[in-house]
Formats: C-alpha cells, structure tokens, sequence
C-alpha cells in the first residue's frame, strides 16, 4: 500500500498545480506575479497551492463592481479646462484631461479647502462640525481607536444621534481592532448604524482580511467633509507628552464633498447592502469659493492602479517641480523611472520621508528600496521624529493633492483609497509651505550615506524590501 502513496501524491500535486497554472496564464497581467506562483505552486507541493487559494486569486473583481451599483460615475458633462485658473499652462489642462478620463469624474468648480496640520487642529474642527450636524453624519475611517479622542468622537456621534442626526460609521474590519473594539460597542449599543468593512471569520472569507479600507472621511450634512491622512486617536495630539504622530488633513465645502459622500456610498453599500440617498446625503451643494478639484478613489476591484495612473500622469506633466510627502515611500518600478525621467528633463523632483517611521520593517525596506533611486538627480530628504503621516503632493505649483494612499503596492493594488486632486495656485501654496516646513528640518540623503552601511545591514534591508508587495 504505501508504494502507491508518492505516486498518488505525485498525481495530485501535478493535477493541483497544473490547474493552478492555467488559471494564473488567464488572470494574471504581471508577467513577474505570474512567473512567481507558477514557480511557487510548482515547486512548493500542496503548500504552494494552498498559498495561491487563500491569497493569489483576486475576488474582489466580482464583489467589488457591487460598490458602484445604483451610483452614476459620469454625471453632467462639462469641459474640465473650464475650470481651471486663467492662463493655466498647457501641461496642467493635459493633466486636468488625463484624471477626468481616470477618475471618470468631472472637475467641481466653486469649492474651498484650509488645511488641517495634527489632531490638535483637525480634531476640533471635526468635532464642531459633528456638534452642529442637522441632518446626517457620514464618517470612515481606518483607524478608530478605542482611547481618550476616539471616547470624544463617539460621545459627539452618541449627542448627535439623540438629537435626531441619522448616522453612518464605517471601521476598517482590521484598523479598528480586528478581534475587539470597544468603540465600535459602544457605537451599536447607542443604536448608531456602525459597520467594520471586511471584518471575516469564516475561513473561507480569511482571504479578504488583506484588503483594507485605509480612507478617512467625515461628511456633514452631505455639504461639509473632511478627508486626509489623519486616523482617529490620541497618537495625533499633543498633551502632557509631546505628539507622537503628525499629519495633515483638509475641510472641505463646496460641489466637491459630493465625491466624498459617493465614495462611502459606495463602500457602505458593499459593506451592509444599503443605499444612502436622498437630499440629507446628497443635497444640491452651491458654490463656496472658487477652487477646481475632483476625487479620486482606488481600490483592488473595478477601480485598480487608478491614484497610481494619476500620480504618473502628474510626474509627466511636470515641467519645473515634483514635490512628494509620504510616510511610506516603496513604489514599484515604473513610478520610480518617471520620477528618475522627470529629473533628467530637467525637473526638480524632492522626495520627504520620515528618517524613522512607525513600523521598522519599513525603514529597512525602505532604505534598500531608495538604491534604486539616482540622488544624484533627485533630493530624498530624511525628516526627524515625530513621524509624520501626511501624504502630501504638488507639481509645478499649480496642482496639488492629499488624501489617504501611501506611495507603496499596498496602497496602489490591495488598499481602498481616496485623494482630492485640487487645480489652484493657492491651494498649492499651502501645501509647499507645508512641505517647505518639514524639508528646513530635514536632511538630504546621499549614496554614499546608503553604500556605508555595513553588509549585514544591507542584507537586512533588502530581505524586507522583497516583502515590497505587501507592505
């Protein structure tokens, strides 16, 4: 009996990786993604297979279209050029035509943006704004913590839902606390409609667990929204110990917070299966100031490598200034030759990330990651603690953007997002001196800084950079 055990075996495993082959040549487009699960599948017996079931296959294609049901992405047609700023240069209406056919999304004409800089000015606002909520309270966010600001927002929601506002809050199902949150409780035992966004037990759905909605959003009345970089908690403020976590978010008014409102639309009903409409969540929005933006959201569904699409539309269109703000800085090979392309025409490309970030695995894969970058053409400045969160961009300075996504795979494949790209001089502006801020503070990294660390050191680092995917 036991002679026809390895051939039995043999056979099982030839069958489960040969289907598994043919299934990767028809869905995968990445030739190196596919070269690497044909080999892992094959080389690795049962246990490759297995790898390849749980997280290879990307259902969230089917499931995810079911975000956009019943949401017209292409309302009235407009010409986005429009809307821009007289004598805008000719490469910004390019960019403005480029994100219009990304996005499928319309500019918004008429809207006003101030800046947020930590919790100690987000917070506030956020919380006024919550306090004088008439009608409705849309908030998302990926991190909702269970500490002294997060009690803050959920005593607010709690006062707001008494006073008759209807209330939506949406958690990451692993941001928020995969196994406990008591926030989340404390919300549903107030009876206020609380969702966890991909929050799974059944095996069979463990798969999903990888897939993260890393927007933050509050809308007000659907007339009020704030969007940005910032999560809730007491890591963003300062107190009696020096703030641990600075970021920038933005309050927004204007056509543009309908963007807001449809994108968690759109995950609200993917998440529990009900539609909000209706004038207390998309009501007729007037004109409050005279700035262009649009929205733009990602995701691992119908929506794939659009932020990324738009980033690199921007980075071409560059004549004078690439400026990236980012906690996180791995992106994947073509966005690093456009940048390493952008310098070489002649444009000055700065990149600022923090010298120590939240996570070490990501200053080691970082480190090996920034080889790949020419700093001879390109400045990559190292900004000291506190870590900085903000995902901040501006090109030529007169576009800019900010929003939830890093620039790393996981934003640009596996994580739902959500930016507010904004054609305005002013705007722009602020988001420089924000940026000029942090690069007085920082200093510039060199190759050399790079070559002189020590050999086990480097191994270290380029060990975490193959994790690149999925960090």
């Amino acid at each position: 009996m036991a002679e026809f055990v390895a051939p039995l075996l043999a056979i099982m495993h030839g069958l489960a990786a040969g289907s598994i082959t043919v299934h990767v040549l028809l869905t995968h487009r990445e030739v190196r993604s596919a070269i690497g699960w044909i080999g892992l599948v094959w080389l690795s017996p049962f246990v490759g297979s297995t790898i390849y079931l749980a997280f290879g296959i990307n259902r969230t294609q089917r499931r995810g279209t079911q975000i956009s049901l019943g949401l017209n992405e292409n309302p009235e047609t407009n010409n986005d050029e429009e809307f821009l700023e007289p004598g805008h240069p000719e490469n910004i209406a390019v960019l403005a035509r480029a994100a219009r056919a990304i996005a499928r999304l319309p500019l918004t004409k008429g809207n006003d943006l101030a800046l947020l800089r930590d919790g100690d000015e987000a917070y506030p606002a956020m919380l006024e704004a919550i306090e004088g909520a008439k009608t409705s309270i849309a908030l998302a966010s990926y991190i909702f913590a269970s500490d002294r600001s997060g009690g803050r927002f959920a005593a607010a929601l709690i006062k707001a839902k008494q006073r008759g506002v209807d209330i939506r809050v949406l958690m990451d199902g692993i941001g928020s606390g995969y196994f406990h949150s008591r926030v989340f409780e404390q919300l549903r035992a107030a009876d206020i409609a609380t969702a966890r966004f991909l929050h799974e037990w059944l095996p069979w759905q463990m798969p999903f667990i990888n897939l993260r909605n890393h927007k933050k959003l509050l809308i007000i009345d659907g007339a009020i929204g704030f969007t940005g970089g910032m999560n809730i908690g007491d890591d963003n403020v300062s107190g009696t110990d020096p703030i641990r976590v600075r970021d920038t978010h933005a309050r927004l008014e204007g056509p543009i917070v309908r963007h807001l409102m449809a994108t968690f639309a759109r995950d609200w009903a993917f998440t529990t299966g009900e539609q909000l409409e209706g004038d207390i969540w998309m009501p007729r929005l007037a004109p409050k100031g005279d700035m262009a933006m649009r929205g733009v959201t990602s995701g691992p569904d119908e929506s794939v490598g659009r932020i990324e699409a738009l980033w690199s539309v921007a980075i071409e269109q560059a004549e004078h200034s690439v400026r990236i703000l980012t906690p996180y800085f791995l992106p994947e090979d073509r966005l690093l030759e456009l940048l390493r392309r952008a310098a070489l025409r002649g444009v000055r490309v700065e990149i600022i990330i923090p010298e120590h970030t939240n996570h070490f695995y990501f200053n080691w894969a970082m480190r090996a990651h920034l080889e790949a970058i020419p700093l001879d053409l390109i400045d990559c400045y190292l900004a000291p603690d506190p870590f900085d969160h903000s995902k901040l961009m501006s090109v030529d300075g007169q576009w800019c953007a900010l929003g939830s996504p890093n620039w790393d795979a996981r934003s640009m494949r596996l994580n739902f997002e959500f930016l507010v790209e904004c054609y305005d001089s002013e705007a722009t502006s602020a988001i420089n001196e924000l940026i000029d801020a942090k690069v007085t503070r920082a200093k510039l990294l060199t190759t050399a800084m790079l070559k002189q660390r020590p050999l086990a050191i480097k191994l270290r680092d380029a060990s975490a950079r193959l994790c690149l995917p999925y960090l």
